[in-house]
Formats: C-alpha cells, sequence, structure tokens
C-alpha cells in the first residue's frame, strides 16, 4: 500500500526487482504509476537513507526501543544487543520502558542512572495510567519513528494512548513462557496527528547480533567508543590490555558496571561466533 497526498494505492513492484533481488520494505520511499482507481505499480525505490533487517523497515528517523518493567521482564541483553546494532545503523534512538506502575522507584533509578550515563535518552511510561505519554510524544513529533521490542511489552497500548482511534489489537502473556504473544502481525506505517509517522512492528524474544565481529563490538557501545585511540594500544578491546582507558573510566564509575558487564558477555558471544566460523573456514580449505 502506498500513500500520495492522503490517497492510498495498492500497488505491486514491478519484476526487475525480483530479478535485482530488491523486495520492497514499508518505509521505502518510491515512485509509481497509476493504473486505475487506487491501484498502481511500483516503478523506482529510491535509495535508502537508512534500513534495519529486523524489524524490515527503512527510512526512518528515530527508533523507540520499548521494553517493560515486567510480563515481560525486561531483558537487558537484549537491550543492549539492539542498541549496538542500532549504534551500527548509525540510528537516533530513545529507551521506552513501559509498566512502571509496577515498579519500585528505585528500581526505575537504577535503569536511568545505567543508560543515561551511556548516552541515551530515557522515557519511562504507564500506558495504563498514561504517564509520560506527553513526553513521548514530544520526543516522536515531526520524526518518521520504529517502535520496536519484545512481545508483550505494550507497544501497541502505548501507540493507542498516543493516539486515540488507533485501537491497535492488545495481546495477552502467555503463562507458561512468561513472554507477550504476538499481536503486530505485519509492519504498519501510521500518520500521526501530532506530526511524523510511527511504524509499529511484531515483537522479537531473542535478538542475534549479525555481521558485526568480536573486535569491532567497541565501536558500538556509544560510552566505550569515546576513548576509542586514547588506550596505549591502538587495537585495545578494553579487556585484558594494560593501560586501558575504558577500564579507568570504569573505575572512576565513568562507565556503568552493568553495561560493561555486558560488553564482556557479548564480547564471549560473538568471539566464539568468530572462532566457530574460522574453524568451517579451515575444515572447507581442507577438503
Amino acid at each position: 500500500m502506498i500513500m500520495i497526498d492522503k490517497k492510498v494505492y495498492e500497488c505491486k513492484a514491478r519484476g526487475k526487482f525480483r530479478n535485482q533481488n530488491i523486495i520492497p520494505i514499508v518505509g521505502d520511499i518510491v515512485n509509481i504509476e497509476v493504473e486505475g482507481d487506487n491501484v498502481g505499480v511500483i516503478k523506482e525505490i529510491i535509495e535508502r537513507r537508512n534500513f534495519l533487517v529486523r524489524p524490515a523497515v527503512s527510512n526512518i528517523d528515530q527508533v523507540i526501543l520499548t521494553f517493560s518493567m515486567n510480563s515481560p521482564d525486561i531483558n537487558y541483553s537484549i537491550l543492549d544487543k539492539f542498541l549496538v546494532m542500532v549504534e551500527k545503523k548509525e540510528l537516533e534512538v530513545c529507551i521506552c520502558i513501559n509498566k512502571i506502575d509496577t515498579a519500585k522507584e528505585e528500581e526505575l533509578e537504577k535503569i536511568k542512572d545505567v543508560y543515561t550515563l551511556a548516552g541515551y535518552d530515557v522515557i519511562f511510561v504507564s500506558a495504563k495510567e498514561g504517564t509520560g505519554i506527553e513526553q513521548l510524544k514530544a520526543a516522536m513529533k515531526n520524526k518518521v519513528n520504529v517502535f520496536a521490542g519484545p512481545s508483550g511489552v505494550g507497544k501497541s497500548s502505548i501507540l493507542n494512548k498516543i493516539q486515540e482511534g488507533l485501537k491497535l489489537q492488545i495481546g495477552d502473556i502467555s503463562e507458561k513462557t512468561k513472554r507477550g504473544k504476538h499481536t503486530t502481525r505485519a509492519v504498519e506505517l501510521i500518520e500521526l496527528e501530532i506530526g511524523g509517522f510511527v511504524l509499529d512492528t511484531p515483537g522479537f524474544t531473542s535478538l542475534e547480533v549479525e555481521n558485526i565481529k568480536a573486535e569491532e563490538l567497541r565501536f558500538y557501545y556509544k560510552e566505550i567508543s569515546e576513548y576509542e585511540g586514547k588506550c596505549k594500544y591502538r587495537t585495545c578491546v578494553h579487556i585484558s590490555e594494560p593501560h586501558c582507558e575504558v577500564k579507568e573510566a570504569l573505575n572512576e564509575k565513568k562507565i556503568s558496571k552493568e553495561r560493561y558487564g555486558g560488553y564482556l558477555n557479548l564480547y564471549n558471544e560473538l568471539k566464539e561466533k568468530d572462532i566457530k566460523v574460522e574453524e568451517s573456514r579451515y575444515k572447507s580449505n581442507r577438503k
């Protein structure tokens, strides 16, 4: 579906895109040829400013990375992995924490301390009570926003509060897995009354960091990358090397121990993956 001057056209992509292995995704800016009433064909896909593979969206200004305090509980590993992927794409990001009405004040302060120290904006909301919705609307105004996060954290509930009349389907939490059930089946571009657009996306329960080697990870932790080139060794990955400015900053509490601990875990995860890839290549070359 393509919208031009408030009018929506049902369009198919020309065969040349299939031959070039190009698949139109939500957020693409295109040129179309009208073939009938509200029907057309996509002639051209304008070069994308940016795109995400999961969720598959393009030309976005801001990622609203949404988690909940519980039901499901906030997963810091997935949060940090997604932040890494967003940093790699050089996208603006805002962290949105929902269901704060079920949390203690000290829990919220801890999250705020960790992620504001890392350089991120954190907005706390309660879709149930309407808390923080105006602050979130102000952050989204006149931008193309994408909501992304695990299933069940309340993305659709938040959007229903941001703009009345959307009536997006709201899901329940699985009693067996304690995870959210998918209610958003496909990515949808929604025009906002406040100006701009929002993309509501299906949730995910796990996330793999792709196309990043362990040694590159330091570039995508915002607070760690600030010290790039300041350590004694140019290739310092800030783990066991001497005279490391990142570890010094950690000791001085300029970097949170929680984020640094997550960095170590993800580095080791990626390192193990890199080793397996090299072993596989070695075995293939031996054949």
